[in-house]
């Protein structure tokens, strides 16, 4: 007898009852994740929103789990459903399609932000080496958006 990740058991090369259920359900997390990293993303692009840290949580976990999730349809459960169902076969490789489509989005949104922290990084030592003589010699009070008060501990 073989344990399956969720606990169910596989008896005699059988699987468990209710394994497309367990997909609906398994799907309810990303989706929740989406909805709240498209409101967070929006909130925090235009100034608002809670702390970057719930935002960083929510993109890591949520780009972690499509490679994971598309891995193990791809090289386990869409072959034993093509074999079982040759009639699927066309879904099956419209959703693997759609699988390398999500894998480079990812790549990309990699890629985009790696070109953001360099972005940053050339920028927050630019402005640091030019602006910050000019600051410390001000006398006006600064609004507590130019410290990010807020997001950090200072």
């Amino acid at each position: 007898m073989r344990s399956c990740a969720d606990g169910h058991h596989l008896r005699a090369g059988r699987p468990p009852r209710g394994v497309g259920n367990q997909l609906v359900r398994a799907y309810l997390w990303p989706r929740e994740e989406l909805a709240a990293l498209r409101s967070g993303l929006g909130g925090h692009l235009s100034g608002g929103g809670g702390r970057s840290r719930e935002l960083r949580a929510h993109c890591l976990a949520f780009c972690s789990a499509p490679t994971r999730h598309h891995t193990a349809e791809d090289g386990g459960v869409f072959p034993a459903l093509a074999e079982a169902h040759p009639e699927l076969r066309p879904v099956l490789d419209e959703l693997a399609h759609d699988h390398r489509q999500v894998g480079e989005l990812l790549s990309r949104f990699q890629t985009l932000l790696d070109c953001l922290i360099a972005l940053a990084e050339s920028h927050f030592t630019f402005e640091e080496k030019k602006l910050v003589a000019a600051l410390d010699g001000l006398s006006a009070p600064l609004p507590d958006d130019f410290a990010l008060r807020d997001l950090t501990d200072i």
